[in-house]
């Protein structure tokens, strides 16, 4: 059996905000609730000025990120540094992680998840 392709609009979704996440919001565009892919989790997330998510590991994904607009700090392991757009970080598995808006605009990125099992994909505001 083939699988079916997937083509979804960004203004298709809603924002949900993922636990651990604080002004941090993600619009989930292609996972395994919505697609044939066993493989991925495709985000797009904005953290507005002060958001960020709290420092975690996963034990089995990898990820990558890709900066598209504004500024912020990433943390990987004891290391803190500088991210802005055009910056893409690999996220090896079991590495502490975290991001966080430092700057004056919000922070626009994407996130790739591989494999997907791992990634929260519900919505911790109440009424959601």
């Amino acid at each position: 059996m083939t699988a079916k392709a997937l083509v979804v609009r960004l203004e298709e979704l809603s924002w949900i905000e993922p636990p651990g996440h604080h002004g941090a919001l993600s619009k989930l565009l292609v996972t395994p609730e919505n697609s044939a892919t066993k493989q991925f989790d495709f985000r797009v997330s904005t953290y507005a000025p002060k958001g960020y998510v709290e420092p975690h590991t996963h034990e089995t994904t990898e990820q990558v990120y890709y900066i598209l607009a504004g500024k912020g700090l990433m943390t990987l392991g004891d290391r803190r540094m500088v991210v802005e757009p055009n910056t893409a970080i690999f996220v090896p598995a079991r590495l502490l992680h975290g991001i966080e808006n430092t700057g004056l605009e919000n922070l626009v990125f994407v996130v790739v998840s591989s494999p997907p099992a791992e990634m929260s994909r519900v919505d911790t505001r109440a009424g959601r």
